[in-house]
């Protein structure tokens, strides 16, 4: 029925709101207490009962009982906040009326008063709400403790369904908790569109806690005046029983609920969702009712926010002990947040992920399931250019790099973990795709309808459960795994600074040590080169063939080069005198040393002696290879001991061959054995040059002499190595003819002299100073066999030794870094040589490895 209004056109005072009532269940009032009702409507009279029942020009006191007028004064002194709204129950108007349930609030500066007959009083509130939450802290799962609230609710009121309604981040909603009555469905697990609240909407529930739908074919009363004296709207967002917008009238028909509650559940100032109470007849809760469900909501909220503040900080606190591990671990080893395995076992324990990858300085590395290495490149960029200095997280990678949908498998979201001021360095914890199908309450596109007064959303007509299936995207990252990843990320970042302050400290003092190096290299090898120099100065051959002179020189240089492998091997530290002494005998003798003879306890020489003593017993067996016992199937006796000082005594024994004649001429080979040990390491050393056999003595002082190795070299290579043979017999068959050998060596003169052996052999030498170089000779030209130095520059030959094995195509290493040259495990039981190259040891090393390769055919 139409609801009669208020007209104040013809009023002789100064005008004011006089409201009719706002639904038929009571009626609001909007003036100053002291003021006089102008002119009253039937509504309002309806409820105020006076014996002449005119209104008309009669003060408020009037018209009300004085108490009651003193007990809402009293009222409104106690409101505070702008929120503020205070209730009276039970309380009689006029002398003769039924008794009101009254709220009181002010708004805009006027007093708002509403009144709605009362209902039956359920005893003490406070009792009441306190019994209802009793029941909640026995709840231990969250599902749980929705239920049991919603529960409570409809206890409380009565109402058909009662909801607990929570909100996602982007404003969707899903049914958490659902109590009803039989036989009329279930909406639980159901997802509402954001656009079924507006944000508008979800304001206001938070300012006004509670608001209710009585009838949803009730006819609402207009407020007349729409406007005050000063022209204003009144402001009813506070108000009990205003009305609602005609659409979320026509949203509630079209569910079939004729009476609807809502009531707001707060968590940490936002709302964090809602009782939703829906009837399917009209309901009107009372006063009462309805202030114990604010007061319950209010209790409940606070629980609900202390259950996930607990498990927040039970979370957050676990994730400051990963922290602090994390910050205990890399101080003692550094190099674990290179680790991605370790650093993955740490940050997923908190966060959970299905890949990790780490990106520094342009270099990467992975675990677990991630995108390739050139999506990954690409996600960094795309990170560059977006939030770079904060934690990013999403769960579909696909709305900051498009093509990332073409990996959603093993990539769908991404939390981004910056661990750089500057935009550069990353980890990154990756998940998959989830797949899964969201049940929604209808389709969530409302359709946009043109009327009157423009384009309006209108109210979904459908409710039935409609699926959609949810691609692409991940498992969200929360709020807390956010919070908690920029925790880890200020550690990261503290790790980082405190290992790159570690580093600045340690390139400073590898630069002073460098320079140090830098300083000894420089006089080692004007040393050596001093040394070589007099080496050729001095060399004298017994004919004046140049090739004799080339074999002198040359074996007197490998004499040096097998004496530095060994000290270099220690790390320029003590070597055994034995390896000396078998390295010099198997350049002559072959690896079976036949026709010397050695005893003695081991004893460590140090540089300098090894390196003089390296020579002496070059020339000695020299000597005795060409001219002695070891020229005619005799053997020599090899022999040291400690002296009484500490000193070391070597000594020399040739027997069984020819009758020796002493040299008519001093050479530079004599010299060397008589006068290095004296001039070099302070000692003696005496040769008798008797018919029967050589015989040498030596006394190396006790400062040369060490029983203690130095700083121990890495892990040598099992497979053993081949030292080159000196060129004491001429290679004269050219059995590499027909064979088209690789050469891969960056050093011009090196390369010359390999050339020339090769060429010697009979072979067709293709020659490459690079990996380039050394592929594209393979594709054009690909040879049968190859000499690959391993180092070049900064580049190694791996990648040849690679294509040249795929093709099966026999190959050795070269190396001028002795047994220390490391190599692949998958090339591990390759040959390897050491340089300088010479003619008999590359023949002989390329002899077995032709041999080898025709018994595997």
């Amino acid at each position: 029925m139409n609801r009669p209004t208020v007209d104040l056109t013809n009023c002789d005072r100064e005008p004011i709101h006089l409201l009719g009532a706002i639904q038929p269940i009571g009626f609001l009032l909007s003036l100053t207490l002291d003021w006089i009702i102008a002119r009253a409507s039937a509504n309002i009279a309806e409820f105020i009962k006076v014996d002449d029942g005119d209104l008309v020009g009669r003060p408020l006191s009037e018209i009300f009982l004085p108490e009651t007028i003193h007990s809402l004064r009293n009222r409104l002194a106690t409101l505070r906040g702008a929120n503020a709204v205070d209730k009276v129950f039970d309380t009689p108007l006029t002398p003769r009326g039924q008794p009101f349930d009254i709220a009181i609030h002010i708004s805009s500066g006027q007093i708002v008063i509403e009144a709605q007959p009362s209902a039956a009083r359920h005893g003490d509130a406070t009792s009441m709400v306190r019994s209802m939450i009793s029941r909640l802290d026995v709840m231990g799962e969250a599902s749980a403790f929705y239920t049991e609230g919603a529960r409570q609710v409809r206890a409380l009121t009565g109402f058909d369904r009662v909801m607990v309604y929570r909100f996602a981040e982007d404003g969707s909603g899903e049914v958490v908790a659902e109590t009803c009555k039989p036989g009329i469905g279930s909406f639980k697990g159901l997802h509402y569109p954001a656009s079924d609240i507006p944000v508008q909407a979800r304001e206001l529930y938070k300012r006004n806690l509670l608001r209710v739908i009585s009838d949803v074919d009730a006819v609402p009363v207009a407020i007349l005046p729409q406007r005050d004296e000063k022209g204003q709207l009144l402001d009813l967002s506070y108000s009990i029983l205003r009305s609602v917008s005609p659409i979320h009238i026509e949203y509630l028909k079209n569910m079939g609920v004729r009476a609807s509650m809502s009531i707001s559940i707060i968590v940490d100032g936002e709302l964090w969702g809602l009782f939703a109470c829906h009837h399917y007849s009209a309901k009107s809760p009372s006063f009462e009712i309805r202030s114990v469900c604010e007061l319950f909501s209010q209790m409940y909220s606070l629980r609900l926010e202390s259950r996930e503040r607990k498990e927040v900080m039970d979370y957050e606190r676990r994730a400051r002990d990963i922290s602090d591990q994390l910050l205990g671990a890399v101080a003692t080893n550094e190099m674990l947040l290179n680790d991605p395995e370790w650093l993955a076992g740490v940050l997923t324990d908190v966060i959970p992920a299905e890949g990790v990858g780490v990106w520094i300085n342009g270099n990467y590395a992975f675990w677990g399931i991630t995108p390739s290495t050139e999506q990954f490149a690409r996600i960094v960029r795309a990170l560059n250019t977006a939030a770079a200095t904060r934690v990013f997280a999403t769960d579909e990678i696909a709305s900051l790099v498009p093509e990332a949908k073409d990996y959603t498998e093993s990539a769908a979201g991404m939390l981004a973990i910056p661990i750089s001021r500057s935009p550069r360095d990353y980890v990154i914890l990756f998940r998959r795709e989830l797949v899964r199908s969201v049940r929604w309450a209808g389709d969530p596109h409302k359709p946009v309808e043109y009327g009157p007064n423009g384009p309006r959303l209108t109210p979904r007509e459908s409710f039935a459960e409609w699926q959609q299936l949810v691609q692409g995207h991940s498992k969200p990252f929360s709020a807390p795994e956010k919070r908690v990843a920029e925790t880890l990320r200020a550690t990261l970042i503290e790790v980082v600074l405190r290992l790159a302050g570690e580093a600045s400290a340690q390139r400073d003092a590898a630069n002073r040590k460098q320079e140090v190096l830098i300083a000894e290299l420089n006089h080692r090898v004007r040393n050596i080169l001093g040394v070589i120099r007099g080496l050729i100065r001095q060399a004298k051959p017994s004919s004046d063939k140049i090739e004799d002179f080339v074999d002198l020189v040359d074996g007197r240089i490998h004499a040096l080069a097998r004496a530095h492998n060994q000290i270099t091997d220690d790390h320029w530290g003590p070597a055994p005198i034995g390896a000396l002494i078998d390295a010099e005998a198997r350049a002559f003798l072959g690896e079976e040393n036949r026709g010397i003879h050695v005893s003695g306890e081991p004893v460590l020489l140090n540089p300098q002696a090894y390196s003089t003593m390296a020579l002496v017993v070059h020339e000695l067996v020299t000597n005795s290879t060409k001219y002695g016992s070891l020229s005619s199937g005799g053997h020599v006796d090899i022999s040291w001991s400690r002296a009484e000082d500490g000193g070391l005594v070597f000594e020399w024994q040739e027997r069984g061959g020819p009758p020796v004649v002493p040299p008519s001429r001093k050479g530079f080979g004599t010299t060397i054995i008589g006068r290095s040990v004296p001039y070099d390491l302070g000692g003696q050393a005496t040769i008798d040059y008797a018919p029967s056999g050589v015989r040498a003595r030596f006394q190396i002082p006790a400062r040369h002499v060490s029983e203690t190795a130095g700083p121990q070299p890495p892990a040598r290579l099992r497979q053993p190595r081949h030292s080159p043979s000196h060129p004491t017999k001429k290679v004269e068959k050219e059995f590499l003819a027909g064979h088209r050998v690789l050469l891969v060596e960056d050093s011009l003169i090196i390369a010359l002299d390999a050339e020339d052996i090769l060429t010697r052999l009979g072979a067709e030498v293709m020659t490459a100073s690079s990996v380039e170089s050394g592929l594209e000779i393979i594709d054009n030209n690909p040879p049968t066999l190859a000499v690959l130095d391993i180092n070049l520059g900064d580049q190694t030959s791996f990648t040849v030794a690679d294509r040249l094995a795929e093709m099966g195509t026999p190959f050795i290493f070269a190396t001028g870094y002795g047994e220390q040259a490391m190599l692949p495990d998958h090339q591990q039981h390759r040959t390897v040589v050491q340089k300088p190259y010479t003619l008999e040891g590359i023949a002989r090393i390329l002899e077995e490895l032709i041999a080898e390769e025709n018994l595997r055919r």
